[in-house]
């Protein structure tokens, strides 16, 4: 039997496929077809549908279709529900993590995450398909409408001496000077001017 060597591109799973194969025609050379094991089952569950089965009601799987082919929602909703639909074991055997991710146009790891979300939501189908609200408020900006005026004043103002003009940094280290503004990096003063359009010359 004469095997060609793989080529060093064609990555570890080749190798591993070969060697496969490389087994399998000794043990059918040494045993023949008749005392070789049977072969084992296709698996067509995933392992988050053992752990995390999905199981819809009648009145969820209504909703989950409306979403999907009428009105106006974000397309993540849509895709989520999709996949929420595909697990669904009510209605009978569900396909295969590969089958159900090439139909519903999203990765393996989107339908683990789906089933896990809502697993945790404790089945509620509005709580996975929808966006996920944050747990911590977002930080508000020290950068009011009062602090963009004071800012382009001063910005406005003459230069100080020893200066023709003013500069980014120049300013940043007037502005840690004013008790009224608070302290701002040189990047943010330019942002805020630039929001404004306005030019330092």
């Amino acid at each position: 039997m004469n095997l060609r060597p793989l080529r060093p591109e064609r990555g570890s799973a080749m190798r591993l496929v070969a060697c496969r194969c490389l087994v399998l025609v000794c043990l059918v050379e040494r045993f023949g077809l008749a005392d070789l094991p049977s072969a084992l089952p296709v698996r067509t569950v995933m392992g988050s549908q053992k752990k995390r089965p999905v199981t819809l009601r009648v009145a969820d799987r209504e909703e989950l279709v409306r979403v999907t082919t009428t009105g106006v929602h974000p397309a993540s909703m849509i895709r989520r529900a999709w996949v929420l639909l595909a697990l669904d074991t009510s209605v009978g055997e569900v396909d295969g993590t590969e089958a159900i991710a090439a139909r519903v146009g999203v990765s393996g790891e989107t339908l683990r995450l789906v089933a896990k979300r809502f697993a945790e939501t404790g089945g509620d189908v509005w709580a996975t398909i929808g966006r996920k609200k944050r747990e911590h408020p977002p930080v508000p900006s020290p950068v009011t409408g009062e602090v963009e005026a004071r800012l382009i004043a001063l910005a406005c103002s003459a230069a100080p001496a020893g200066h023709a003009r003013w500069s980014l940094r120049l300013l940043e280290k007037h502005v840690a000077l004013v008790e009224d503004i608070p302290d701002l990096d040189h990047s943010t003063i330019g942002r805020v001017l630039k929001k404004r359009r306005f030019v330092l010359i």
